[in-house]
């Protein structure tokens, strides 16, 4: 038995035959699913951002300058978004139990060895490694989502899993600062390392992986919602190539998403990784201050995030791009309303943060939803991990090119910019207002 057998999916099993088995099944293994990943991919945030709240001690204590520290961000977003999409083809032929929750304790591995270095080309080297293995948080994730519930309910329960983003996001500061202050930067490595560690082996006990290898039938069937899935052709005789290039690169579909999730993950990270210089030289803040106001974005995310899961159910039927153009269009409102505001109130600009917390978490999620859903079943990994990958392109360029943009025209010029690159993914998304599913999927013979 290979080492690599460990990932592969789990066999079908005979189905069980008597219905109230059957649910009283699917209600115990989706709640134990939701809460496994849901806890998993917050603890992936934990070792993801370690890093980034460590960097005013590593500056001071190891001399080492922004450029430096930025290329070590740098060096995340990219190995973190080529994975999305490598491990997103691995992630449709692997079984998440074993694949997320492996990768979960090798960023814990790598978090470790950072700490323990002290040269550059070892920090570079392990927090590249750390960027690969994150890549393998997603894919599961979006696969279980997929074949644990169906379409018509997909929006509120991927809403609802969506919140580990900001939970994660949120605790970590709190973490990491705590262990750098009393204990040095170090230990802000070690703990978020130590920690993911052990919840790698939680989830590996937890989660299991499609229905059908549990003995019951497909979400679709269970819930009759085939009618609505974009999965009902059959796929049994399609080859990993074949469901890549038809599903994937040849699905218009799929370019148009991931050229919008490059301008809104431009807008993410700028909001996320500028504010706080924002508001220090613009607004006049203190670092407190300033501080006070970050700390809401997250959780005008997780309100965000739940609205448009909601929304896309309940008042599109299931269809994920009307709310992701209508939340865009609340990005520019508040970019431009932001811009033009001279007020320098703490709570007036934390409302501001809150907002766009608010509007972008919807599309940074129902983005990789539409994906999912636009692609094949058998390739929703592969279709988020590449959208996921110009979404990260994106977050890179949001580092560098737009601090030179800061730097060399200024906050306003800053601003300009992120408006232009909402209402570039406005237009790109209009067109897919009406889809739902992949034509090609339902106008398919079963």
């Amino acid at each position: 038995m290979s080492v690599l057998d460990v990932f592969k999916p789990a066999p079908a099993i005979d189905e069980i035959q008597d219905p109230n088995l059957i649910k009283k099944k699917y209600k115990y293994w989706r709640i134990r699913t939701f809460y496994a990943m849901w806890a998993g991919y917050a603890f992936y945030y934990f070792t993801r951002k370690s890093f980034t709240f460590a960097m005013p001690l590593m500056q001071s204590e190891l001399g080492l300058g922004k450029f430096e520290l930025g290329l070590l961000g740098s060096i995340l977003y990219l190995s973190y978004g080529a994975s999305k999409f490598l491990s997103g083809m691995l992630g449709d032929r692997s079984n998440p139990r074993y694949f997320m929750s492996i990768g979960l304790i090798l960023t814990g591995v790598f978090n470790i060895f950072f700490g323990m270095s002290s040269a550059f080309w070892a920090f570079a080297l392990f927090w590249g490694l750390n960027g690969v293995f994150q890549g393998w948080g997603w894919p599961g994730c979006a696969k279980l989502l997929t074949h644990w519930y169906s379409q018509s309910e997909r929006g509120r329960w991927w809403s609802m899993w969506n919140t580990s983003h900001n939970i994660g996001g949120s605790v970590i500061p709190l973490l990491v600062a705590t262990c750098a202050v009393y204990y040095g930067w170090r230990m802000a490595m070690y703990i978020p390392g130590m920690i993911c560690i052990l919840a790698g082996l939680f989830v590996m006990n937890r989660l299991r992986d499609t229905p059908v290898s549990m003995g019951l039938p497909s979400i679709e069937r269970f819930r009759g919602d085939e009618m609505h899935s974009g999965s009902t052709k059959k796929s049994g005789h399609l080859s990993p190539k074949e469901l890549l290039f038809e599903y994937v690169i040849k699905n218009r579909y799929i370019w148009l998403l991931a050229a919008a999730y490059f301008l809104i993950y431009v807008i993410r990270t700028a909001v996320n990784d500028w504010s706080m210089v924002y508001l220090i030289e613009v607004k006049h803040y203190t670092m407190k201050e300033a501080g006070i106001c970050l700390f809401w974005f997250e959780w005008g995310g997780l309100f965000g995030s739940l609205t448009a899961g909601w929304a896309s159910d309940l008042l599109f039927g299931g269809r994920r791009n009307p709310i992701n153009v209508i939340f865009t269009l609340g990005i520019l409102a508040l970019i431009f309303a932001f811009g033009v505001s001279d007020n320098s109130s703490v709570l007036l600009n934390a409302v501001y943060i809150f907002l766009f917390g608010f509007f972008i978490f919807g599309p940074q999620m129902l983005i990789g939803m539409a994906a999912a859903e636009l692609s094949h079943k058998n390739a929703t990994a592969t279709a988020t991990g590449f959208v996921g990958c110009f979404a990260y392109l994106g977050a890179a360029a949001a580092g560098a090119p737009l601090g030179a943009i800061a730097q060399t025209w200024g906050w306003d010029m800053y601003l300009m910019t992120l408006f232009i690159c909402g209402v570039l993914g406005a237009l790109i998304l209009l067109p897919l207002w009406s889809i739902r599913s992949n034509p090609k999927e339902v106008a398919a013979p079963a």
